[in-house]
């Protein structure tokens, strides 16, 4: 695995949705380190794909993270996987062969695990920020966290993630992100 790179890079941000994150144990360091990256994302033109499992019963992203997110509808999917549903990998297929996903969202130990572990079967490279998924309980996240790292995921802050993409502090990304990280 290599340092994350903002032109391999996409940013997935799965199920950050309105009726799930309220049970989530950590939802407000998950819906904040999600806006940072998603914010990060703009700022060096990394695109984003963000995903919604049955919205129809569980609503639409929190409007948190849907302010700050590139225009567009999110992919909906009723496969608990993102590499399931054909309209994501295509997607993902469109965007000019970048290989390096950043992953966030809920649940760590169902769909964004099993988005994880499809991506590194697809030849991703699965970069998790540890601190932007959660799940209902803090044992279900840290049993995903250690089976995504155990297939070959690495886990990262959302702060690393930041810093990796920005790799020098000479830039007008990094003068635009400043705030964000010291806040």
């Amino acid at each position: 695995m290599s340092l994350l790179r903002p032109e391999r890079a996409v940013v997935v941000a799965v199920d950050l949705q309105e009726k799930l994150l309220p049970a989530i144990t950590n939802h407000d360091d998950v819906v904040r380190n999600t806006v940072l990256i998603l914010r990060l994302a703009e700022v060096l033109g990394i695109p984003v794909v963000l995903t919604t499992q049955y919205r129809k019963g569980l609503g639409d992203v929190v409007a948190e993270v849907k302010s700050v997110a590139p225009p567009g509808d999110s992919l909906d999917k009723t496969s608990f996987g993102c590499f399931l549903d054909e309209g994501f990998v295509s997607h993902l297929g469109g965007l000019g062969g970048r290989d390096q996903l950043v992953v966030t969202g809920v649940e760590s130990h169902i769909c964004v695990a099993q988005t994880v572990l499809g991506a590194l079967e697809m030849s991703y490279q699965a970069h998790v920020v540890s601190d932007a998924v959660g799940s209902r309980t803090r044992e279900n996240r840290e049993v995903g966290l250690r089976r995504m790292e155990r297939a070959g995921a690495l886990l990262s802050s959302a702060e690393m993630c930041v810093y990796e993409l920005l790799g020098r502090s000479d830039t007008d990304a990094f003068k635009k992100m400043l705030p964000l990280l010291k806040g």
